[in-house]
């Protein structure tokens, strides 16, 4: 069947999970014609009743009062489904289309109207010559079942383009949100309590439960001043709030985000990172650390928000107990969930790795595979001076650019920005491999100076291979950061200082180079 997913539809990481209920007696009859509509009965949740047509979906926000929201009154449904379409229409465009009220003729008979028809009132009755509204529906275009994110991962379809895809999707949704202010600390001890709260209502063992709590609010203690500084630096915003795989579905041909988070203003106005971090925990918990990583290191490469990394510890463990408490609350397995918030406080030791070499080399190849199994989760931060120098110059990293962005006082400009980004993951505990040349001596003992300044340990990899494998490497490159010609190559080639004090790759094989790579960093 085509439509909105199962899990789509479940509002995953807010407090009750996915059940099915009963549509509320008073919206029996509106229902009944939303059904006739769409020729099948709801898909529901706790909150919602969605219905498929052949072309169009319907939802309707049951008339409930619960903790955490009030959608009890006419009034309140109607904002509330006009809020949902103003948060999300401009992430998913046509997707969303209006806001239609379902109408009581003079006749009794009840018809969907038009979105300029009808009124409505705070005491939840409105009429006019178009009749009196008893309710509100949010219309929507119908999305393929198999479009839905969490689909495309069950079935192995995260490619890597479209990981891509999904972080550049991520990282224009936080850009165009304005910053607020917030303290986040108590944010964060909040968010911590309540979801202790509803873990042990859900049933997850009151000892566990407590473990994870008292590990939250000693890594909250100890990154106040981090979670200050997020607030500071305007990272605040009134973001999606609920960014997991379901909630992203392929739209005209990309992934885009959909169904933010609309009833509480509070629980969405969050820290960019913990937002992200929704998404990390579910593509590491469903498609593996390398799906999570890549994500990340896109991500940090459009914005050039590396300070967030200091915090995932925290917002990983978060996001993964939201998850465990919301699938004992829906009777299904959620051991895996919690055994991930727990590791997730567990410390980690970062390091420091430069990987050099000339043009061709491979090594974005050889630090994207290293970068899953390094430090903390979802493991490191691959800073590559290519895809810096592209977002200094507003530049996505696959658009070329001229070459007045390779003159010395750019090149030292990304040079800069480079081992900026670099000291703010590794004050924050993360591991970074820093990807760039290396010609210069002297960036070599920066980055050295760098892991020293932060306790970590520095690995220092110099890829090497023949001229003519490289030269034919760089001929057949296409859709990359690197904006490198042949040309390039060889005259960097005849100042190749050699790998000095660094550990020699043999870059000719991508995974002998791995391999070797892997023996350098593991000590043998």
């Amino acid at each position: 069947m085509t439509g909105w997913s199962m899990s789509a539809l479940a509002p995953v990481g807010r407090p009750g999970g996915f059940i099915r209920d009963m549509i509320p007696a008073g919206q029996q009859e509106a229902a009944a014609l939303l059904a006739n509509m769409a020729g099948r009965a709801a898909v529901e949740t706790h909150i919602s009743a969605v219905f498929l047509g052949a072309d169009t979906v319907w939802k309707l926000k049951k008339s409930v009062r619960l903790a955490f929201l009030d959608f009890s009154t006419l009034a309140a449904r109607e904002h509330f489904l006009r809020r949902e379409l103003e948060l999300n229409s401009k992430a998913a465009p046509g997707m969303y289309r209006d806001v239609a009220p379902i109408l009581r003729g003079p006749d009794g008979r009840l018809r969907l109207g038009e979105p300029g028809e009808g009124v409505s009132g705070e005491d939840a009755s409105g009429e006019d010559a178009s009749g009196e509204v008893i309710d509100w529906v949010l219309r929507m275009a119908l999305v393929p079942e198999g479009d839905f994110l969490d689909v495309v991962a069950a079935r192995g379809g995260l490619t890597p383009l479209l990981l891509d895809q999904m972080a550049d999707a991520v990282a224009a949704l936080h850009a165009g949100l304005k910053p607020e202010r917030r303290d986040l600390p108590a944010a964060m001890r909040a968010i911590m309590a309540g979801n202790a709260l509803a873990a042990r209502d859900a049933g997850i063992a009151a000892e566990a439960v407590a473990r994870w709590e008292s590990g939250c609010a000693a890594l909250i203690a100890a990154r106040t001043e981090k979670l200050d500084a997020r607030d500071e630096a305007g990272m605040v915003r009134r973001a999606h709030g609920d960014l997991h795989l379901g909630n992203l579905c392929l739209w005209q041909g990309r992934p885009v985000p959909f169904d933010a988070l609309e009833f509480d203003e509070d629980l969405a106005t969050i820290d960019t990172g913990y937002d992200l971090a929704f998404l990390l925990m579910d593509l590491r918990h469903r498609a593996g650390p390398e799906a999570a990583n890549r994500v990340l290191n896109r991500y940090v490469a459009r914005t050039g928000d590396a300070g967030l990394v200091g915090l995932l510890p925290l917002y990983l463990s978060l996001r993964a107990m939201i998850r465990a408490h919301v699938e004992a609350r829906k009777g299904l397995a959620y051991a895996q969930y919690l055994d991930e918030a727990l590791a997730y406080l567990m410390p980690a030791h970062g390091s420091v790795v430069a990987v050099g070499g000339l043009q061709g080399t491979g090594k974005s190849t050889l630090a994207r595979a290293l970068a899953p199994d390094l430090g903390p989760a979802p493991g490191a931060l691959v800073l590559r001076s290519d895809e810096i120098r592209k977002r200094l110059h507003g530049a996505a990293p696959e658009q070329r650019l001229p070459p007045e962005a390779y003159g010395r006082e750019a090149n030292a400009r990304t040079n800069a920005a480079l081992m900026d980004l670099a000291r703010q993951a590794a004050q924050g505990g993360q591991a970074v491999i820093l990807d760039a040349t290396f010609l210069d001596l002297g960036q070599r003992e920066a980055a050295e100076a760098l892991a020293a300044e932060a306790g970590m340990r520095f690995t220092g990899l110099w890829l090497a291979a023949p001229l003519d494998l490289l030269e034919a490497r760089i001929a057949a490159r296409h859709d990359d950061a690197s904006d490198a010609t042949v040309a390039v190559l060889r005259q960097s080639a005849a100042h190749d200082p050699g790998a000095g004090s660094w550990q020699a790759i043999d870059a000719r094989d991508a995974a002998t180079a791995l391999e070797q790579a892997r023996r350098c960093l593991s000590g043998q």
